[in-house]
């Protein structure tokens, strides 16, 4: 049998993706650890820097009384020109679950149509489905009962948006995005969830009614020499206290962090009052466990 990857929410009901969630916050509550994956090792490809990501998934696995190997690219032979569906085939029949983190989702794709074992998008240039786990996780804890109607997206169209717009056609909520002409999401997705997108043209649209308010860094990861040029390019896509007041009364600022103060959100905005930022890094680890149990368990 196919092992179940988790590269974006493609082929993921919404049953599957509410119970991971609802798994999560119950485990989060119960502070659970559990011996289910002993013996069980799970590793880490990441060719790009990781903070959250990283951690969330090795302590994730450790409570699950599982393993950790830590690869980057530099110690793989892929960076020696090794073919990827090579690479794959050795790995996966030593491990038993695999996170990368890569430039290419379809160098990742290529990866797990290789692997005899689940793999896991821990990031990718077009998705990042882990981080709107622990989003959509965060928002369940803080209004428990609410139905998800709105999202507010400000700033670039990355993989971070792309991933909240797939979850947006499965939720049936709206994202409404506010990005500068020619930073907007993956086309063939404004294509198939436009039901649900709203190229917004100004902030206060976007914001009106949004339960949640969101945004990125304007620059992503290795993409550091054009940071002066974007810099210009988004200065009137930001995040600020008084930005809150047109969104839902009970609306929840988030970022999937590390944060540029004083860019893409005011110097003060990841404490404001109604951010919830800290709360939605630390559920990164329940839902990076509450997703091991969901493909692994057996």
């Amino acid at each position: 049998m196919r092992p179940k990857h988790f590269l974006n929410f493609e082929n993921f009901s919404k049953q599957d993706l509410v119970h991971i969630i609802d798994r999560a916050i119950e485990i989060k509550s119960k502070s659970e650890t559990s011996n289910i994956f002993d013996k069980k090792t799970l590793g880490l490809i990441f060719q790009k820097p990781s903070t959250r990501t990283r951690v969330s998934f090795e302590v994730a696995m450790n409570k699950l009384g599982g393993n950790t190997i830590f690869l980057s690219s530099s110690e793989l032979q892929m960076s020696r020109g090794e073919p990827i569906p090579d690479t794959s085939k050795v790995l996966s029949s030593m491990v038993d679950a695999i996170v990368i983190r890569n430039d290419s989702h379809e160098e990742l794709k290529l990866f797990s149509e290789n692997s005899f074992v689940p793999v896991i998008n821990g990031l990718t240039d077009l998705f990042h489905p882990c981080q709107i786990l622990a989003d959509l996780m965060t928002f369940k804890e803080k209004n428990e009962g609410e139905i998800l109607k709105k999202v507010c997206w400000i700033g670039d169209g990355n993989n971070v948006c792309n991933s909240y717009i797939e979850a947006a056609s499965i939720f049936d909520f709206e994202i409404s995005i506010f990005c500068p002409k020619g930073c907007e999401p993956y086309q063939p997705l404004l294509n198939s969830a436009r039901d649900f997108i709203t190229l917004a043209s100004s902030k206060s649209e976007a914001l009106e009614k949004a339960q949640i308010v969101t945004t990125d860094v304007w620059t992503s990861m290795n993409n550091e020499s054009s940071s002066k040029e974007r810099r210009k390019t988004f200065k009137n896509f930001f995040v600020e206290e008084e930005d809150m007041s047109l969104a839902d009364d009970n609306a929840i600022f988030l970022h999937c962090l590390p944060a540029h103060r004083g860019e893409e959100i005011s110097f003060t905005m990841l404490d404001h009052a109604q951010s919830m930022v800290w709360d939605q890094a630390e559920n990164r680890l329940h839902a990076q466990q509450s997703l091991l149990e969901f493909l692994l368990a057996d």
